[in-house]
């Protein structure tokens, strides 16, 4: 492997833990004011984080306030979680581009297409949500700042790493048959 590939894959590391620890704070950051918004009154709540502001949300009913905090964290946790197996992946011992076809990359590969296809039906469902909110006369926050945006991309995503997920496995088959007519 040459040097350049080396310091590619040590700043991608680096960046994965970046990513991970963000996202891991955006998730933490939303159940901690989900947990204040309920227990507090609602104004000293929302003066704590004003990124994202769901007054208006838990004034028309807290059961929608409580599914669509749910939601925005459960796609957040999944994106924490995608990028922790890709940190994790970086640490396996099997870990080896020589070779890359092997079940470790497979599942690896396919793990990161069930967790974008999670990703994608929370933010789809979330996106629902919102919209149904709005049409009621809700005030919400853009899905950007909610983590809700992007559905779509997350779909598309999804169904290509199953893809690459396929195709390894038939790599796979095809290196060990060659393994064993040799």
């Amino acid at each position: 492997m040459s040097i350049k590939t080396d310091y590619i894959l040590k700043a991608l590391n680096v960046l994965s833990w970046i990513v991970f620890i963000g996202l891991c704070l955006d998730a933490g950051i939303f159940i901690v004011y989900t947990v204040l918004k309920l227990m507090l009154e609602p104004e000293q709540a929302a003066k704590m984080w004003k990124e994202v502001d769901l007054t208006a949300v838990y004034n028309y009913s807290e059961s929608y306030f409580v599914t669509l905090t749910s939601l925005i964290i459960i796609a957040t946790i999944l994106k924490a979680l995608m990028f922790y197996v890709i940190i994790k992946f970086f640490y396996h011992k099997n870990f080896n581009l020589s070779k890359p076809f092997n079940e470790t990359t497979k599942r690896f590969v396919l793990n990161l297409g069930y967790l974008s296809l999670g990703i994608a039906f929370f933010s789809s469902w979330g996106t629902g949500f919102v919209e149904g909110l709005t049409q009621k006369g809700v005030s919400i926050p853009d899905l950007r700042y909610m983590r809700l945006a992007g559905a779509d991309v997350w779909w598309f995503m999804g169904i290509v790493l199953f893809v690459i997920a396929f195709i390894f496995k038939k790599g796979i088959e095809i290196q060990n048959e060659n393994e064993l007519t040799v």
